[in-house]
Protein backbone atom coordinates (compact mmCIF):
# COMPACT_ATOMS: atom_id res chain seq x y z
CA UNK A 1 0.00 0.00 0.00
CA UNK A 2 1.78 3.09 -1.29
CA UNK A 3 0.92 6.73 -0.65
CA UNK A 4 1.71 9.27 -3.36
CA UNK A 5 1.97 12.98 -2.52
CA UNK A 6 1.54 16.05 -4.74
CA UNK A 7 2.26 19.65 -3.72
CA UNK A 8 1.91 22.57 -6.13
CA UNK A 9 3.97 24.82 -3.89
CA UNK A 10 7.11 22.84 -3.05
CA UNK A 11 6.80 19.58 -4.97
CA UNK A 12 9.15 18.45 -7.72
CA UNK A 13 8.20 16.05 -10.50
CA UNK A 14 11.75 14.73 -10.47
CA UNK A 15 11.20 13.28 -6.97
CA UNK A 16 9.63 9.89 -6.24
CA UNK A 17 6.36 11.33 -4.84
CA UNK A 18 6.26 8.85 -1.96
CA UNK A 19 6.68 11.16 1.02
CA UNK A 20 5.55 14.73 1.76
CA UNK A 21 9.17 15.86 1.49
CA UNK A 22 9.60 14.19 -1.92
CA UNK A 23 6.20 15.17 -3.30
CA UNK A 24 5.50 15.67 -6.98
CA UNK A 25 4.46 19.08 -8.25
CA UNK A 26 1.81 18.42 -10.92
CA UNK A 27 -1.31 16.30 -11.18
CA UNK A 28 -0.12 14.82 -14.46
CA UNK A 29 2.21 12.58 -12.47
CA UNK A 30 -0.82 10.69 -11.19
CA UNK A 31 -1.29 9.29 -14.68
CA UNK A 32 2.04 7.43 -14.36
CA UNK A 33 0.95 5.44 -11.30
CA UNK A 34 -0.06 1.79 -11.58
CA UNK A 35 -2.40 1.96 -8.58
CA UNK A 36 -2.81 -1.13 -6.42
CA UNK A 37 -5.56 -1.82 -3.86
CA UNK A 38 -4.99 0.24 -0.74
CA UNK A 39 -2.87 2.92 -2.47
CA UNK A 40 -3.58 6.61 -1.87
CA UNK A 41 -3.09 9.76 -3.91
CA UNK A 42 -2.87 12.75 -1.58
CA UNK A 43 -2.85 16.45 -2.52
CA UNK A 44 -1.42 18.96 -0.09
CA UNK A 45 -3.85 21.21 1.74
CA UNK A 46 -3.48 24.80 0.64
CA UNK A 47 -2.19 23.73 -2.80
CA UNK A 48 -3.63 25.37 -5.93
CA UNK A 49 -3.47 23.36 -9.14
CA UNK A 50 -4.26 26.10 -11.66
CA UNK A 51 -5.20 24.95 -15.14
CA UNK A 52 -4.64 21.30 -14.19
CA UNK A 53 -6.90 18.27 -14.14
CA UNK A 54 -6.83 14.81 -12.59
CA UNK A 55 -7.83 12.06 -15.02
CA UNK A 56 -7.57 8.42 -13.93
CA UNK A 57 -8.35 5.43 -16.13
CA UNK A 58 -8.80 1.83 -15.07
CA UNK A 59 -7.90 2.28 -11.40
CA UNK A 60 -9.15 -0.79 -9.54
CA UNK A 61 -9.05 -1.06 -5.78
CA UNK A 62 -10.66 -3.76 -3.66
CA UNK A 63 -13.75 -3.79 -1.43
CA UNK A 64 -11.58 -3.93 1.70
CA UNK A 65 -8.70 -1.90 0.24
CA UNK A 66 -9.99 0.93 -1.96
CA UNK A 67 -7.74 3.37 -3.74
CA UNK A 68 -8.08 6.70 -1.92
CA UNK A 69 -7.84 10.18 -3.39
CA UNK A 70 -7.68 12.86 -0.73
CA UNK A 71 -5.43 15.35 0.98
CA UNK A 72 -2.65 15.71 3.53
CA UNK A 73 -1.15 18.54 5.54
CA UNK A 74 -2.22 20.97 8.24
CA UNK A 75 -5.86 20.47 9.21
CA UNK A 76 -6.41 24.23 9.47
CA UNK A 77 -5.26 24.83 5.87
CA UNK A 78 -7.72 25.05 2.99
CA UNK A 79 -8.62 22.06 0.86
CA UNK A 80 -6.39 21.48 -2.18
CA UNK A 81 -7.93 23.28 -5.15
CA UNK A 82 -8.08 21.82 -8.65
CA UNK A 83 -8.95 24.85 -10.83
CA UNK A 84 -9.35 23.24 -14.24
CA UNK A 85 -10.67 26.32 -16.08
CA UNK A 86 -11.40 24.65 -19.39
CA UNK A 87 -8.45 22.28 -19.48
CA UNK A 88 -8.64 18.52 -18.92
CA UNK A 89 -10.36 17.97 -22.26
CA UNK A 90 -11.48 14.58 -23.50
CA UNK A 91 -13.96 13.24 -26.04
CA UNK A 92 -17.16 11.79 -24.66
CA UNK A 93 -19.20 9.40 -26.78
CA UNK A 94 -22.28 7.43 -25.68
CA UNK A 95 -22.14 5.50 -28.98
CA UNK A 96 -25.91 5.68 -29.16
CA UNK A 97 -28.64 8.30 -29.17
CA UNK A 98 -29.79 9.28 -25.69
CA UNK A 99 -32.88 11.41 -26.21
CA UNK A 100 -34.02 14.45 -28.11
CA UNK A 101 -32.50 17.81 -28.92
CA UNK A 102 -30.72 19.86 -27.70
CA UNK A 103 -28.89 17.14 -25.80
CA UNK A 104 -25.73 15.87 -27.46
CA UNK A 105 -24.46 12.31 -27.14
CA UNK A 106 -20.85 12.99 -28.14
CA UNK A 107 -18.40 15.87 -28.08
CA UNK A 108 -15.45 17.52 -26.38
CA UNK A 109 -15.74 17.94 -22.62
CA UNK A 110 -13.57 19.69 -20.05
CA UNK A 111 -13.49 17.81 -16.73
CA UNK A 112 -11.48 18.69 -13.64
CA UNK A 113 -11.56 15.18 -12.12
CA UNK A 114 -12.35 12.21 -14.35
CA UNK A 115 -12.63 8.59 -13.16
CA UNK A 116 -13.02 6.31 -16.16
CA UNK A 117 -13.63 2.58 -15.79
CA UNK A 118 -12.59 2.69 -12.14
CA UNK A 119 -13.80 0.59 -9.21
CA UNK A 120 -13.36 0.84 -5.46
CA UNK A 121 -12.06 4.38 -5.57
CA UNK A 122 -12.88 6.72 -2.68
CA UNK A 123 -12.41 10.45 -3.28
CA UNK A 124 -12.89 13.09 -0.60
CA UNK A 125 -11.79 16.48 0.75
CA UNK A 126 -10.96 18.33 -2.47
CA UNK A 127 -12.05 21.71 -3.84
CA UNK A 128 -12.84 21.73 -7.55
CA UNK A 129 -13.72 24.43 -10.07
CA UNK A 130 -14.03 24.61 -13.84
CA UNK A 131 -14.68 28.20 -14.84
CA UNK A 132 -15.21 29.74 -18.22
CA UNK A 133 -12.81 32.59 -17.60
CA UNK A 134 -12.93 34.38 -20.95
CA UNK A 135 -14.78 34.43 -24.28
CA UNK A 136 -11.89 33.16 -26.38
CA UNK A 137 -14.18 30.55 -27.95
CA UNK A 138 -16.22 33.40 -29.52
CA UNK A 139 -19.40 32.12 -27.87
CA UNK A 140 -21.74 33.86 -25.49
CA UNK A 141 -22.24 31.92 -22.27
CA UNK A 142 -25.72 30.85 -23.42
CA UNK A 143 -24.84 29.68 -26.93
CA UNK A 144 -25.72 26.10 -27.85
CA UNK A 145 -22.12 25.41 -28.88
CA UNK A 146 -20.51 26.19 -25.51
CA UNK A 147 -18.30 23.31 -24.38
CA UNK A 148 -19.62 20.98 -21.71
CA UNK A 149 -17.71 21.20 -18.43
CA UNK A 150 -17.68 19.05 -15.33
CA UNK A 151 -16.33 19.27 -11.84
CA UNK A 152 -16.27 15.48 -11.36
CA UNK A 153 -17.23 12.90 -13.99
CA UNK A 154 -17.36 9.17 -13.33
CA UNK A 155 -17.67 7.13 -16.52
CA UNK A 156 -18.36 3.42 -17.01
CA UNK A 157 -17.52 2.34 -20.53
CA UNK A 158 -15.17 -0.53 -21.34
CA UNK A 159 -14.66 -2.07 -17.92
CA UNK A 160 -18.09 -3.55 -17.28
CA UNK A 161 -19.67 -2.75 -13.92
CA UNK A 162 -17.96 0.04 -12.02
CA UNK A 163 -18.26 -0.73 -8.31
CA UNK A 164 -17.55 0.86 -4.98
CA UNK A 165 -17.18 4.52 -5.98
CA UNK A 166 -17.38 7.06 -3.14
CA UNK A 167 -17.46 10.83 -3.65
CA UNK A 168 -17.52 12.52 -0.26
CA UNK A 169 -16.90 15.94 1.30
CA UNK A 170 -16.02 17.59 -1.99
CA UNK A 171 -16.49 21.31 -2.52
CA UNK A 172 -17.38 21.82 -6.18
CA UNK A 173 -18.25 25.27 -7.42
CA UNK A 174 -18.16 27.60 -10.42
CA UNK A 175 -18.48 25.01 -13.15
CA UNK A 176 -19.57 27.06 -16.16
CA UNK A 177 -20.79 24.43 -18.58
CA UNK A 178 -23.37 24.41 -21.35
CA UNK A 179 -26.69 25.67 -19.96
CA UNK A 180 -28.75 23.43 -22.27
CA UNK A 181 -26.94 20.11 -22.41
CA UNK A 182 -28.33 17.66 -19.85
CA UNK A 183 -26.71 14.33 -20.40
CA UNK A 184 -23.12 14.89 -21.36
CA UNK A 185 -20.62 15.26 -18.49
CA UNK A 186 -21.88 18.77 -17.82
CA UNK A 187 -22.28 20.12 -14.29
CA UNK A 188 -21.00 19.59 -10.77
CA UNK A 189 -21.02 15.77 -10.49
CA UNK A 190 -22.04 13.52 -13.39
CA UNK A 191 -22.16 9.71 -13.22
CA UNK A 192 -22.62 8.25 -16.74
CA UNK A 193 -22.49 4.91 -18.54
CA UNK A 194 -21.62 4.62 -22.24
CA UNK A 195 -21.83 1.67 -24.56
CA UNK A 196 -18.42 -0.05 -24.76
CA UNK A 197 -16.18 0.69 -27.73
CA UNK A 198 -16.52 -2.90 -28.93
CA UNK A 199 -20.17 -3.00 -29.99
CA UNK A 200 -20.15 -6.79 -29.95
CA UNK A 201 -19.76 -6.72 -26.14
CA UNK A 202 -22.73 -4.48 -25.35
CA UNK A 203 -24.55 -7.44 -23.75
CA UNK A 204 -21.52 -9.28 -22.35
CA UNK A 205 -19.59 -6.28 -20.95
CA UNK A 206 -22.40 -4.10 -19.63
CA UNK A 207 -21.22 -0.67 -18.51
CA UNK A 208 -23.11 0.25 -15.34
CA UNK A 209 -22.64 1.16 -11.67
CA UNK A 210 -23.10 -0.75 -8.45
CA UNK A 211 -22.45 0.38 -4.87
CA UNK A 212 -22.21 4.10 -5.50
CA UNK A 213 -22.26 6.70 -2.70
CA UNK A 214 -22.29 10.47 -3.17
CA UNK A 215 -22.39 12.08 0.26
CA UNK A 216 -21.77 15.28 2.20
CA UNK A 217 -20.64 17.33 -0.78
CA UNK A 218 -21.22 21.04 -1.35
CA UNK A 219 -22.01 21.94 -4.97
CA UNK A 220 -22.55 25.59 -5.91
CA UNK A 221 -23.01 27.55 -9.12
CA UNK A 222 -22.76 24.73 -11.64
CA UNK A 223 -24.30 24.37 -15.10
CA UNK A 224 -26.20 22.54 -16.16
CA UNK A 225 -26.68 20.04 -13.36
CA UNK A 226 -25.77 19.99 -9.70
CA UNK A 227 -25.54 16.21 -9.16
CA UNK A 228 -26.73 13.76 -11.84
CA UNK A 229 -26.44 10.00 -11.34
CA UNK A 230 -26.97 7.15 -13.74
CA UNK A 231 -27.72 8.37 -17.24
CA UNK A 232 -26.80 5.58 -19.64
CA UNK A 233 -26.59 4.54 -23.26
CA UNK A 234 -28.37 1.39 -22.08
CA UNK A 235 -31.60 3.38 -21.96
CA UNK A 236 -31.93 2.10 -25.51
CA UNK A 237 -32.40 -1.38 -24.02
CA UNK A 238 -34.29 -0.36 -20.89
CA UNK A 239 -36.74 1.82 -22.85
CA UNK A 240 -37.05 -0.41 -25.92
CA UNK A 241 -35.26 1.91 -28.34
CA UNK A 242 -36.26 1.71 -31.97
CA UNK A 243 -33.97 0.99 -34.90
CA UNK A 244 -33.94 2.22 -38.48
CA UNK A 245 -33.85 0.00 -41.55
CA UNK A 246 -30.06 -0.31 -41.23
CA UNK A 247 -30.33 -1.56 -37.67
CA UNK A 248 -29.09 1.64 -36.05
CA UNK A 249 -30.70 3.10 -32.95
CA UNK A 250 -33.07 5.82 -34.15
CA UNK A 251 -33.69 7.84 -30.96
CA UNK A 252 -37.25 6.60 -30.48
CA UNK A 253 -38.40 4.80 -27.35
CA UNK A 254 -41.34 2.73 -26.18
CA UNK A 255 -42.09 3.29 -22.50
CA UNK A 256 -45.09 0.97 -22.55
CA UNK A 257 -47.39 1.64 -19.62
CA UNK A 258 -44.55 3.25 -17.66
CA UNK A 259 -43.70 0.24 -15.51
CA UNK A 260 -40.07 -0.87 -15.37
CA UNK A 261 -39.16 -4.54 -15.32
CA UNK A 262 -37.10 -5.48 -12.26
CA UNK A 263 -34.71 -7.78 -14.10
CA UNK A 264 -34.12 -5.23 -16.85
CA UNK A 265 -33.26 -2.32 -14.59
CA UNK A 266 -30.99 -4.51 -12.45
CA UNK A 267 -29.17 -5.77 -15.53
CA UNK A 268 -28.61 -2.44 -17.29
CA UNK A 269 -29.16 0.27 -14.67
CA UNK A 270 -27.34 1.44 -11.57
CA UNK A 271 -27.84 -0.49 -8.33
CA UNK A 272 -27.15 0.22 -4.65
CA UNK A 273 -27.05 3.98 -5.20
CA UNK A 274 -27.07 6.34 -2.21
CA UNK A 275 -27.11 10.14 -2.53
CA UNK A 276 -27.18 11.75 0.90
CA UNK A 277 -26.22 14.79 2.91
CA UNK A 278 -25.36 16.99 -0.07
CA UNK A 279 -25.98 20.72 -0.37
CA UNK A 280 -26.62 22.02 -3.90
CA UNK A 281 -27.04 25.75 -4.37
CA UNK A 282 -27.76 27.76 -7.51
CA UNK A 283 -27.57 24.92 -9.99
CA UNK A 284 -28.09 26.22 -13.50
CA UNK A 285 -30.71 23.55 -14.05
CA UNK A 286 -31.76 20.67 -11.79
CA UNK A 287 -30.14 20.20 -8.39
CA UNK A 288 -30.07 16.41 -7.80
CA UNK A 289 -31.40 13.72 -10.13
CA UNK A 290 -31.07 9.94 -10.16
CA UNK A 291 -31.72 8.26 -13.52
CA UNK A 292 -32.04 4.63 -14.58
CA UNK A 293 -31.39 3.43 -11.04
CA UNK A 294 -32.90 0.45 -9.26
CA UNK A 295 -34.19 1.44 -5.81
CA UNK A 296 -31.91 4.43 -5.22
CA UNK A 297 -31.95 6.13 -1.83
CA UNK A 298 -31.85 9.93 -1.89
CA UNK A 299 -31.94 11.37 1.61
CA UNK A 300 -31.04 14.39 3.77
CA UNK A 301 -30.02 16.56 0.83
CA UNK A 302 -30.71 20.29 0.48
CA UNK A 303 -31.40 22.22 -2.72
CA UNK A 304 -31.49 26.01 -2.81
CA UNK A 305 -32.24 28.21 -5.80
CA UNK A 306 -32.07 25.56 -8.49
CA UNK A 307 -32.87 26.43 -12.13
CA UNK A 308 -30.92 29.69 -12.26
CA UNK A 309 -30.53 29.52 -16.06
CA UNK A 310 -33.92 28.02 -16.91
CA UNK A 311 -35.61 31.28 -17.87
CA UNK A 312 -36.83 32.72 -21.14
CA UNK A 313 -34.34 35.60 -21.24
CA UNK A 314 -31.31 33.31 -20.71
CA UNK A 315 -32.31 29.92 -22.15
CA UNK A 316 -32.94 31.46 -25.56
CA UNK A 317 -31.23 29.28 -28.19
CA UNK A 318 -34.06 26.74 -27.97
CA UNK A 319 -37.19 26.21 -25.91
CA UNK A 320 -36.63 22.44 -25.84
CA UNK A 321 -36.32 21.11 -22.29
CA UNK A 322 -36.51 24.53 -20.70
CA UNK A 323 -37.51 22.74 -17.53
CA UNK A 324 -35.82 22.04 -14.21
CA UNK A 325 -36.86 21.01 -10.71
CA UNK A 326 -34.92 20.48 -7.50
CA UNK A 327 -34.63 16.79 -6.47
CA UNK A 328 -36.20 14.05 -8.57
CA UNK A 329 -35.81 10.74 -10.50
CA UNK A 330 -36.05 9.84 -14.18
CA UNK A 331 -36.94 6.28 -15.20
CA UNK A 332 -36.02 4.77 -11.85
CA UNK A 333 -37.64 1.77 -10.18
CA UNK A 334 -38.84 2.33 -6.59
CA UNK A 335 -36.76 5.45 -5.95
CA UNK A 336 -37.03 6.63 -2.32
CA UNK A 337 -36.65 10.31 -1.37
CA UNK A 338 -36.75 11.12 2.32
CA UNK A 339 -35.72 13.90 4.72
CA UNK A 340 -34.71 16.21 1.86
CA UNK A 341 -35.27 19.96 1.74
CA UNK A 342 -35.86 22.14 -1.31
CA UNK A 343 -36.08 25.91 -1.23
CA UNK A 344 -36.64 28.64 -3.80
CA UNK A 345 -36.48 26.67 -7.06
CA UNK A 346 -36.60 29.43 -9.64
CA UNK A 347 -38.25 30.73 -12.77
CA UNK A 348 -41.59 28.97 -13.20
CA UNK A 349 -42.82 32.55 -13.70
CA UNK A 350 -40.07 33.23 -16.26
CA UNK A 351 -40.36 30.31 -18.68
CA UNK A 352 -39.27 27.33 -16.57
CA UNK A 353 -41.87 24.70 -17.34
CA UNK A 354 -41.21 22.97 -14.01
CA UNK A 355 -39.93 24.84 -10.95
CA UNK A 356 -41.11 22.33 -8.36
CA UNK A 357 -39.28 20.97 -5.35
CA UNK A 358 -40.06 17.34 -6.27
CA UNK A 359 -40.99 15.55 -9.49
CA UNK A 360 -42.00 11.92 -10.03
CA UNK A 361 -40.95 11.73 -13.68
CA UNK A 362 -41.53 8.70 -15.92
CA UNK A 363 -40.68 6.47 -12.97
CA UNK A 364 -42.21 3.34 -11.51
CA UNK A 365 -42.86 3.42 -7.77
CA UNK A 366 -41.38 6.84 -6.93
CA UNK A 367 -41.84 7.51 -3.23
CA UNK A 368 -41.44 10.82 -1.39
CA UNK A 369 -41.78 10.87 2.40
CA UNK A 370 -40.75 13.19 5.25
CA UNK A 371 -39.47 15.95 2.93
CA UNK A 372 -39.81 19.72 3.36
CA UNK A 373 -40.22 22.35 0.65
CA UNK A 374 -40.67 26.11 0.70
CA UNK A 375 -41.16 28.89 -1.84
CA UNK A 376 -40.55 26.85 -4.96
CA UNK A 377 -41.78 28.83 -7.94
CA UNK A 378 -43.60 25.97 -9.69
CA UNK A 379 -45.11 24.25 -6.67
CA UNK A 380 -44.30 21.35 -4.39
CA UNK A 381 -44.70 18.03 -6.25
CA UNK A 382 -45.27 17.16 -9.91
CA UNK A 383 -46.36 13.75 -11.16
CA UNK A 384 -45.04 14.12 -14.65
CA UNK A 385 -47.09 12.88 -17.55
CA UNK A 386 -48.41 9.54 -18.74
CA UNK A 387 -45.54 7.27 -17.72
CA UNK A 388 -45.24 8.31 -14.07
CA UNK A 389 -46.82 5.28 -12.39
CA UNK A 390 -47.30 3.94 -8.87
CA UNK A 391 -46.26 7.27 -7.34
CA UNK A 392 -46.52 7.89 -3.59
CA UNK A 393 -46.27 11.22 -1.76
CA UNK A 394 -46.90 11.11 1.96
CA UNK A 395 -45.98 12.77 5.27
CA UNK A 396 -44.28 15.74 3.60
CA UNK A 397 -44.56 19.45 4.41
CA UNK A 398 -44.99 22.12 1.75
CA UNK A 399 -44.74 25.70 2.99
CA UNK A 400 -45.88 28.44 0.63
CA UNK A 401 -44.82 26.80 -2.58
CA UNK A 402 -46.16 28.89 -5.44
CA UNK A 403 -48.59 28.41 -8.35
CA UNK A 404 -50.04 25.12 -7.10
CA UNK A 405 -48.77 22.70 -4.49
CA UNK A 406 -49.78 19.54 -6.43
CA UNK A 407 -49.07 19.38 -10.16
CA UNK A 408 -50.82 16.59 -12.11
CA UNK A 409 -50.18 16.93 -15.86
CA UNK A 410 -51.65 13.83 -17.56
CA UNK A 411 -50.35 11.35 -14.97
CA UNK A 412 -52.34 8.11 -14.57
CA UNK A 413 -52.10 7.82 -10.79
CA UNK A 414 -50.73 9.37 -7.61
CA UNK A 415 -51.41 8.78 -3.92
CA UNK A 416 -51.07 12.01 -1.93
CA UNK A 417 -51.67 11.22 1.74
CA UNK A 418 -50.94 12.61 5.18
CA UNK A 419 -49.14 15.77 4.04
CA UNK A 420 -49.36 19.36 5.23
CA UNK A 421 -49.74 21.96 2.49
CA UNK A 422 -49.44 25.56 3.65
CA UNK A 423 -50.71 27.37 0.58
CA UNK A 424 -49.22 30.76 -0.29
CA UNK A 425 -51.50 33.72 -0.80
CA UNK A 426 -52.61 33.63 -4.43
CA UNK A 427 -51.62 29.98 -4.94
CA UNK A 428 -53.84 26.90 -5.03
CA UNK A 429 -53.75 23.31 -3.79
CA UNK A 430 -53.64 22.14 -7.44
CA UNK A 431 -51.62 23.77 -10.19
CA UNK A 432 -54.66 24.71 -12.21
CA UNK A 433 -53.07 25.52 -15.57
CA UNK A 434 -52.47 21.82 -16.37
CA UNK A 435 -54.40 19.71 -13.88
CA UNK A 436 -55.53 16.98 -16.27
CA UNK A 437 -54.11 13.97 -14.46
CA UNK A 438 -55.29 11.62 -11.71
CA UNK A 439 -54.70 11.55 -7.94
CA UNK A 440 -56.17 10.25 -4.72
CA UNK A 441 -55.75 13.04 -2.17
CA UNK A 442 -56.49 11.76 1.30
CA UNK A 443 -55.80 12.69 4.93
CA UNK A 444 -53.91 15.90 4.13
CA UNK A 445 -54.15 19.31 5.75
CA UNK A 446 -54.55 22.32 3.43
CA UNK A 447 -54.00 25.73 5.02
CA UNK A 448 -54.43 28.88 2.96
CA UNK A 449 -52.41 31.76 4.37
CA UNK A 450 -54.06 34.69 2.59
CA UNK A 451 -56.06 37.36 4.39
CA UNK A 452 -59.30 36.24 2.75
CA UNK A 453 -60.66 32.71 2.29
CA UNK A 454 -59.52 31.16 -0.98
CA UNK A 455 -61.99 30.06 -3.63
CA UNK A 456 -60.32 27.43 -5.78
CA UNK A 457 -61.28 24.78 -8.30
CA UNK A 458 -60.86 21.37 -6.67
CA UNK A 459 -61.85 19.48 -9.82
CA UNK A 460 -60.41 21.28 -12.87
CA UNK A 461 -61.63 20.23 -16.28
CA UNK A 462 -59.94 17.01 -17.37
CA UNK A 463 -58.75 16.04 -13.90
CA UNK A 464 -59.54 12.78 -12.12
CA UNK A 465 -59.08 13.68 -8.48
CA UNK A 466 -60.67 12.07 -5.45
CA UNK A 467 -60.59 13.71 -2.01
CA UNK A 468 -61.22 12.03 1.33
CA UNK A 469 -60.57 12.88 4.96
CA UNK A 470 -58.65 16.10 4.34
CA UNK A 471 -58.69 19.18 6.55
CA UNK A 472 -59.29 22.56 4.87
CA UNK A 473 -58.44 25.84 6.59
CA UNK A 474 -58.83 29.24 4.97
CA UNK A 475 -60.90 28.15 1.96
CA UNK A 476 -64.37 29.33 0.98
CA UNK A 477 -65.04 26.05 -0.84
CA UNK A 478 -64.11 22.44 -0.29
CA UNK A 479 -64.47 19.46 -2.65
CA UNK A 480 -68.05 18.29 -3.10
CA UNK A 481 -67.29 14.75 -1.94
CA UNK A 482 -66.00 16.15 1.36
CA UNK A 483 -69.08 18.26 2.11
CA UNK A 484 -71.26 15.40 3.30
CA UNK A 485 -74.72 16.24 4.57
CA UNK A 486 -73.65 19.20 6.72
CA UNK A 487 -75.82 22.15 5.62
CA UNK A 488 -73.24 24.54 7.08
CA UNK A 489 -70.41 23.18 4.95
CA UNK A 490 -69.11 25.57 2.28
CA UNK A 491 -70.38 24.80 -1.21
CA UNK A 492 -68.44 24.78 -4.47
CA UNK A 493 -68.81 27.90 -6.58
Amino acid sequence: MTHYFISSTHGDDMCDGRTPTTAWRTLSKAGTIAFQPGDALLLERGAHFAGESLHLHGVIGAPDAPVTIGCYGAEDASLPLIACDGNGRWFEDYRAPIGGLPHRNRGEVSTAVLLRDCSYVHMRDLEITNRRIDDSDDHAFNDLEVMDRTGVAVIAENGGTSRGIRLERLYIHDVNGNIYDKHMANGGIQIIAHFPEDASTIETNIARFDDLRIADNVVRDTSRWGIAVGYTAYLNLIDHGGRDTDGNWDNTFDYGDGTIDDATIRRYGATNVVVEGNLVERAGGDAITVMYCDRPLVQRNVSREAAVDIRDDVYTATTNDRVAAAIWPWRCKNALFEYNEAYDTLNADHGNGDGQAWDADFGDGTEYRYNYSRNNSGGCIMFCNEKAVNSLFYCNVSERDLMGAIDIPRNPDAAVTGNVFIIADGADPLRLDRADGAAIIEGNTFIHTGSAPRCTDWHPHGSQVEYAGNVYIGFSTIPEEEQGDDPQAPKRR
